[in-house]
């Protein structure tokens, strides 16, 4: 399966200034319709609890599952029995969670934040390409792109401009 890590990022390589901050507080429109046009390619959109409180709803045409230690536990564990349009809470594995939704015929998937599951997908080598739209923006200081991984190894397959002031770049681990 095909797990693409996508990220909005600032030149300095953050995510955000603070955990509640929205990206389309900083981010483009472009930024925006690549995102939407890659996760309704996937199908499927798994975030952490902290990101999908950020969105603040579920993603139109897309099956969204939250990873949480807390939710709803009527949901919990359940991502084979919930159909797209709901948020989906799970605590399973990100392993098990990939191999049931290949199971369920899913080929591609896109992880969306925040640091702590992207740390999470890459610590656990399940990422197999990373997509980073670099922002002309500083922060200084703010939420890293992940955490709690070791180096990762990539190849960088492309670069494009996204929009006036945004590069996207595209890497395979």
């Amino acid at each position: 399966m095909k797990v693409l890590l996508i990220a909005a990022i600032t030149a300095d390589g953050k995510i955000a200034e603070t955990t509640d901050q929205r990206s389309l507080d900083w981010t483009s429109k472009e930024d925006l319709k690549f995102f939407i046009e890659k996760t309704k390619e996937a199908g499927v959109v798994i975030m952490g609890r902290k990101t999908y409180e950020t969105f603040g709803k579920p993603l139109k045409g897309r099956r969204l599952i939250v990873m949480s230690s807390k939710g709803d536990d009527g949901l919990m564990d359940k991502v084979d029995e919930l159909e797209a349009g709901v948020v989906e809470y799970s605590r399973l594995d990100i392993k098990q969670m990939i191999s049931k939704l290949e199971a369920q015929g899913y080929d591609q998937v896109v992880v969306a934040g925040g640091a702590s599951v992207y740390g999470q997908f890459l610590e656990q080598e399940l990422v197999t390409d990373v997509y980073l739209n670099v922002h002309s923006i500083l922060f200084g200081a703010g939420v890293p792109l992940a955490t709690g991984f070791e180096r990762v190894q990539m190849k960088l397959e492309d670069v494009s401009r996204l929009g006036e002031q945004e590069v996207l770049l595209h890497y395979t681990v």
